[in-house]
């Protein structure tokens, strides 16, 4: 996927363009971009030898760089210091079934904006889509991540049937179902009851949510859920949100009431 040229208009003066990259991060190193990232960083930001960009991989922190030139193909950077340290996050992996294609985007997005580390995408028995294109969603989780000032970029895993999920799911990580029906507590008291006594900033915890597709979860598959010890199903309120709309509320108060919510973007 080509980066949007929308990234350039919505830049401020003064702001620094910062790159996903895949290879270690440290101090001199150099190192070399490949040929979408060169065209994006010559042709759209129009930038030149001597100019500065951020560089992250998820694993050594955020790095100012300098480019040392550019070719048709490749762009030439040297790290010259540390401008963030990497530190550890809250863990949370949002379960989704796959929506159409616009939507399905903008969920990849939206999701890595609001800080989920792990989209596993899982066919439900009324899910409409079957197939998944997980460079697309990479795609578009990387560019979030790049835009947000995210450290990290989503793992993409392969998508799977529900029943093959829930055999292999790890059972000390918490997952708050999102259910249109059935016994269901608000998910602001299902969090407080959940926390309760607990440090809710504390980054050993791990946590999932799970929405359904456009027609919802069926009534089997909500009972076998409900059976599970590590599931909590959890209401949304009285309307009936789309697929994407019920992720992006739940990720936005899981990040108010147990994640990082109460933290302030970096200064620059």
């Amino acid at each position: 996927m080509n980066r949007s040229r929308n990234r350039d208009e919505e830049r401020e003066p003064g702001q620094v363009t910062r790159l996903f990259v895949a290879p270690a991060l440290a101090a001199d190193a150099e190192i070399e971009l490949d040929e979408e990232a060169t065209h994006y960083l010559r042709h759209v930001l129009r930038l030149e030898a001597g100019d500065r960009v951020g560089l992250f991989n998820g694993r050594d922190g955020e790095w100012s760089a300098e480019i040392l030139g550019l070719s048709k193909r490749a762009t030439r950077l040297a790290l010259r210091e540390q401008t963030r340290a990497q530190k550890a996050e809250p863990d949370l992996w949002l379960v989704f079934a796959p929506i159409k294609r616009q939507r399905i985007d903008i969920l990849a997005e939206k999701a890595t904006e609001l800080g989920v580390t792990a989209l596993l995408p899982v066919f439900t028995q009324r899910t409409v889509m079957t197939r998944v294109n997980l460079d697309r969603l990479a795609a578009h989780a990387k560019e979030a991540a790049e835009q947000t000032e995210r450290l990290t970029v989503p793992v993409i895993r392969e998508p799977q049937s529900l029943d093959k999920m829930l055999q292999t799911w790890p059972q000390k990580r918490r997952l708050l179902l999102c259910a249109e029906a059935g016994p269901a507590r608000p998910l602001v008291d299902a969090l407080a009851e959940l926390t309760r006594g607990r440090d809710v900033r504390n980054r050993n915890e791990s946590w999932a949510i799970m929405t359904g597709p456009e027609g919802g979860f069926t009534p089997s598959e909500l009972d076998a859920l409900g059976k599970l010890p590590f599931v909590t199903p959890v209401g949304l309120g009285p309307r009936i949100l789309r697929a994407d709309t019920a992720a992006i509320a739940a990720l936005a108060c899981w990040q108010a009431l147990v994640g990082d919510g109460r933290d302030r973007p970096p200064s620059r």
